[in-house]
């Protein structure tokens, strides 16, 4: 309640200040009054042509001709110095009526004498307008992303660049807010070793009103659920969590980590960040608050009912060439297997001496290898319900014999909604109960206490989801990490504004301006 009380005493606070302001400037006051309309008089105080009004209906253009605005009318009451033009950007909502009610006059645009300033002052103003917009904009409209891995192929390429927008789900209150601008986590030139931010103080979690709600199928951008405690080293390749679950916190948290044949793990520095400061990741939104999710041999039942999969859906299939395949590389890339894909296939075969070549594929792609003469037998790799792997799955608890492609049944839990503990369940709940909604939590036989009270029930106090990949058997996503809270949302990727295919280095024509979140 209070963030949306300041959001309007943020516009207010223009209002009011334009009010005077025509006063001054010789337009009747109540036109501040109306919306929409005041920007057009106002545009008209400041001596703009009617090319600004194109540009107020432009999304994050219109934010920097606001703030042009603010900096032209402070040039009517003839202020040209730096800090006060600054404070006028950065505060408009108190600088307008502090300059409505002073006792300085207004000049038409038309009358104002020359004013030359330095090119020094140019550049710093230059720098200084374009930081405030810049931040506004990446803060609260859209944000550019760029697929860093093969998680959502086909659907999403690595090289694609895609545009985030704030807007669709609502602009989420920036929980860290002395951080340095336009960066995420770690300060640019440090090679990942110094803190863009300082953890106090820590803003509770809100939301404005965006456009709508998160739908089944989008591509949603949110940050790392498991990514509360992080190793430097590894980052989203494995959490701290991970880690910990297969060799044990006293060993990652001395650095003493070793795989199976005695090589070291490295674990770099152990890093607690706050929500909005964890790594961004990108996956497809596949269940809703309050649904009931299973995995049955690859299939996602929604509340029991099969779901449409995603045209470019991606499984790990088995491939036997024939002899007289002359060239299965140059087929394969044809095929638009990634170069990625087809080494590490390559690399597997080798070490496990299989004639087989293991690789992600759509079904559409298997099934026309599967076509081809020179091709032996091309078969998908379903996992069983009782992999050896289910406890490195969520939720990493005995009796839980899941594998990724036979998975739950799962309940996602919806705002408000009071869930029924058991002693037989409450690992599924445990991390929602003690991290993301900040309670404690312990379980003695039968008995589970949050908060120190014995109870049988939660009344969960956020909406969660369901994400996974669409490269199914090459995606950590909530199989491995439960669920994804609503305060992790960071936007809804909307359009791929520019692709690369670093494969073969050319710009993806096709893929411009396509639907983000389009499943087919």
């Amino acid at each position: 309640m209070i963030y949306d009380l300041l959001l309007i005493l943020y516009f207010l606070g223009v209002v009011i200040g334009l009010f005077f302001v025509f006063k001054k400037a010789g337009v009747e006051p109540w036109k501040a009054l109306i919306p929409l309309y005041n920007i057009v008089v106002w545009i008209k105080v400041c001596g703009k042509s009617w090319r600004w009004y194109i540009y107020f209906l432009i999304p994050a253009i219109n934010v920097f001709c606001f703030l042009l605005l603010v900096v032209e009318t402070a040039k009517c009451f003839r202020r040209y110095g730096f800090w006060e033009q600054t404070a006028a950007v950065i505060f408009p909502w108190l600088y307008m009526p502090v300059l409505g009610l002073s006792n300085l006059e207004y000049t038409n645009p038309a009358d104002l004498p020359p004013h030359k300033v330095s090119e020094a002052r140019d550049w710093l103003d230059a720098i200084v307008f374009a930081l405030v917009a810049a931040v506004i904009i990446r803060g609260n409209m859209l944000e550019f992303y760029k697929i860093p891995s093969s998680s959502m192929e086909k659907s999403l390429l690595v090289g694609d660049y895609l545009m985030v927008s704030k807007m669709a789900y609502g602009p989420r209150v920036s929980m860290t807010p002395l951080s340095f601008p336009l960066v995420h986590n770690v300060l640019p030139l440090t090679n990942g070793t110094v803190e863009s931010y300082i953890k106090w103080p820590q803003l509770p979690y809100h939301r404005y009103c965006g456009f709508g709600e998160i739908k089944r199928f989008d591509a949603v951008v949110f940050n790392y659920p498991d990514g509360d405690t992080m190793c430097t080293a590894q980052f989203s390749n494995r959490s701290y969590h991970d880690l910990v679950r297969e060799y044990g916190k006293e060993a990652v948290e001395t650095d003493r980590v070793y795989d199976r044949d005695g090589n070291r793990i490295e674990i770099g520095k152990i890093r607690v960040r706050p929500v909005d400061k964890r790594e961004n990741f990108i996956k497809r939104c596949i269940g809703l608050p309050g649904d009931d999710l299973q995995i049955v041999n690859q299939q996602v039942l929604i509340n029991g009912t099969p779901i449409e999969n995603p045209e470019h859906l991606q499984f790990t299939y088995a491939v036997l060439f024939k002899p007289q395949m002359s060239n299965p590389i140059k087929v394969l890339d044809e095929l638009g297997v990634s170069q990625e894909d087809l080494y590490s296939a390559l690399s597997v075969q080798n070490e496990s001496h299989s004639p087989y070549l293991m690789m992600p594929l759509s079904r559409d792609v298997a099934a026309k290898l599967a076509a081809r003469y020179d091709v032996a037998d091309v078969q998908c790799l379903v996992f069983p319900p009782d992999s050896s792997d289910s406890r490195m799955l969520f939720p990493h608890a005995a009796g839980y014999n899941w594998s990724i492609d036979n998975f739950g049944p799962v309940h996602i839990p919806a705002k408000g909604e009071t869930l029924h503990l058991t002693a037989a369940n409450i690992e599924l709940y445990r991390r929602l109960i003690e991290v993301y909604e900040g309670n404690t939590l312990s379980v003695d036989g039968e008995t589970i206490l949050i908060n120190g009270e014995p109870t049988n029930t939660y009344t969960c106090r956020m909406n969660y989801y369901w994400m996974m990949g669409d490269n199914r058997h090459n995606s950590v996503d909530s199989r491995f990490w439960g669920f994804v809270p609503e305060d992790h949302i960071v936007g809804k990727a909307s359009t791929i504004v520019f692709s690369r295919d670093k494969d073969h280095r050319k710009v993806r024509l096709n893929r411009l301006f396509k639907n983000a979140s389009a499943i087919n």
